[in-house]
């Protein structure tokens, strides 16, 4: 058995779904023909019980021969055993081999998120969602049945084989009946293949949608949009529901199918083996071992077709997990990568005109916030269309490998996120991160000592055990611990109270002393502790200068701080004024 996760997924094979299904089963297929082989000993010997039932019953009852009805029955023992040790181990192997496929499906899409990075537009929360959540389990299910399905097929030309030395007539209707009623079966795999699609699409624009509401919910309460966005996912999930429920209907008739059929093909084969009987053309161990196989026969039956119902499912969810793993990030390695610029270099932006001095603390003011952000996101090519103009002393960041990028150069946005699991772990994510400090500085040690089992207290999804100014305060420390060359913060005290804010402006400069740092904000207690502020008019700089320079010789900077001064001193109730 294989330890999961897997220590590598393996690049995929992705050009189309079933050339996805063909990589995955290559990869797991030492468990894979483990678990045919002993599906085939299960399905084999419940293939031979009727034929050794028959025999006994004709050498042994009808002979009244102890020691050959002993025997026989001693085979029928021997063959029950091997079936139930077959049995046992095709179930262990069916289990490896689904969670396999579904361990390395998860593995491989989490990584390519990873690779795109957050502000991919190409890939939403709800296709990685829905395929962590049933799209991984119908590919494990198509490497489960596989193998039930290697023995239904070899079990099948056993028993035909064994219905042709008995009766020719017997042996043909099995050898032609199966295949035609898989013929009759297979109108409906194109409809259930189609609606299965339509109806995994609305599912992952349906998760979508509920992380959206989720994540902004308290957003949506403070301005009442929150009935605006319920009906909005009634609506949709209303229309999952009907796509579910076509679906279905077409899954129904399938089902009803699996056991009609194979039913009334089991009714003709005993009809005519009871007609034999009676016309002496077989004996009555034979007619025995005929009503045998009449209900084996069910078993290869309803896994053929079951077969063919989960590999239509696995298409289909391997057309997303191909959908998703296709995708390029906006941002790729240079083909012919450019000589690493030295440490301390300035960080450069030809379009807007600002200059961030290496070592140095710059703010970025804007009279449209959006402009200041939209920068923050060129800085650290984290946005749609990453150009050559931003640049890392005199080389282009887009000829630098992605690597090197984001080692030397982290952004911290407004959309950052806590991750589930210890706290810790979660803040160093280099593994030698100074976490201690960067709580101190972040003023985020309250936020700790809160818990009762510190740096190892479990993190809920998204951190929402933690309040807004909490989990900013916490997602600054992770940004701080990981001390990169260049730092830029978006935003990193809009959900703090002031005097928090007057602490971390305080602690934020010593802790970056000597490494370049940029903070996006229009907050007085920051701005005051920063070395230069650009100010953005239009998206370009209009200004630069201290903070004090600027508040007396730029008005419209005075305009935009004087405001957001304002703006925060009514959050906290204190009077306005840009000292607030």
């Amino acid at each position: 058995m294989r330890r999961l996760p897997l220590d590598h997924p393996g690049e995929a094979d992705h050009r189309t779904p079933g050339r996805f299904l063909w990589w995955l089963a290559r990869g797991q297929w030492q468990t894979l023909l483990g678990g045919m082989v002993f599906g085939v000993l299960w399905m084999g010997s419940q293939a031979v019980m009727p034929f050794v039932l028959g025999r006994a019953i004709d050498r042994g009852v009808a002979a009244r021969d102890t020691g050959t009805l002993a025997a026989y029955a001693g085979a029928l023992f021997g063959i029950g055993l091997v079936q139930s040790v077959a049995g046992i181990l095709r179930h262990r192997f069916a289990v490896t081999n689904w969670l396999t496929a579904a361990y390395r499906t998860v593995q491989l899409v989490g990584r390519q998120a990873v690779h795109l990075g957050a502000p991919s537009r190409k890939v939403s929360t709800g296709e990685v969602v829905a395929i962590g959540t049933s799209d991984m389990s119908d590919l494990g299910q198509v490497m489960d049945v596989s193998a039930r399905f290697t023995g239904a097929v070899v079990s099948f030309f056993l028993v035909a084989v064994i219905l042709l030395q008995t009766s020719v007539t017997l042996g043909l209707v099995v050898l032609l009946g199966v295949p035609a009623l898989m013929v009759l079966v297979g109108p409906l795999l194109g409809p259930l293949q189609r609606r299965n699609a339509h109806q995994r699409h609305l599912t992952g624009e349906l998760a979508n949608t509920a992380t959206d509401i989720v994540s902004g919910l308290r957003v949506l309460r403070g301005i009442g949009g929150e009935q605006v966005f319920a009906d909005r996912y009634r609506r949709e999930s209303q229309a999952t529901r009907q796509a579910g429920i076509a679906v279905a209907r077409v899954q129904s008739v399938l089902d009803a199918m699996q056991v009609l059929l194979p039913g009334a093909f089991v009714v003709l084969v005993v009809w005519l083996g009871a007609r034999y009987a009676v016309a002496g053309r077989i004996t009555p161990g034979e007619l025995v071992a005929f009503y045998g196989y009449s209900a084996f026969l069910m078993l290869p039956l309803r896994t053929a077709t079951e077969y063919a119902n989960k590999v239509i499912r696995g298409r289909v969810a391997a057309r997303r997990v191909c959908r998703v793993l296709a995708a390029q990030p906006d941002f790729v390695d240079p083909a012919d990568p450019a000589a690493s610029p030295p440490p301390q270099s300035a960080l450069t932006d030809a379009r807007t005109g600002l200059r961030v001095a290496p070592g140095q603390m710059t703010a970025l003011v804007s009279e449209q916030p959006e402009d200041a952000a939209a920068l923050a996101d060129r800085l650290g090519l984290c946005a749609p269309e990453p150009d050559d103009e931003v640049c890392l002393g005199d080389v282009p960041l887009t000829r630098l490998p992605r690597a090197e990028v984001r080692r030397r150069l982290v952004v911290s946005d407004t959309g950052a996120t806590l991750f589930s699991g210890p706290l810790g772990e979660g803040l160093d994510v280099t593994g030698h991160g100074d976490v201690p400090a960067a709580l101190a500085t972040a003023s985020a040690y309250d936020v700790l000592e809160a818990l009762p089992d510190g740096l190892a207290a479990p993190v809920a999804e998204r951190g929402r055990t933690f309040s807004g100014g909490q989990r900013q305060r916490l997602v600054l420390a992770r940004a701080l611990a990981a001390d990169p060359e260049i730092l830029v913060l978006v935003e990193p005290t809009s959900a703090v109270d002031a005097h928090t804010e007057a602490r971390i402006a305080a602690r934020l400069r010593d802790h970056r002393q000597g490494r370049t740092t940029v903070v996006v904000t229009s907050s007085p207690l920051l701005l005051d502790a920063v070395d230069e502020v650009a100010f953005l008019v239009d998206g370009r700089v209009a200004a630069t200068g201290t903070h004090g320079a600027l508040l007396r010789s730029t008005p419209g900077y005075r305009a935009v701080v004087t405001r957001g001064a304002e703006e925060e001193a009514d959050d906290v109730g204190l009077p306005g004024g840009v000292g607030a």
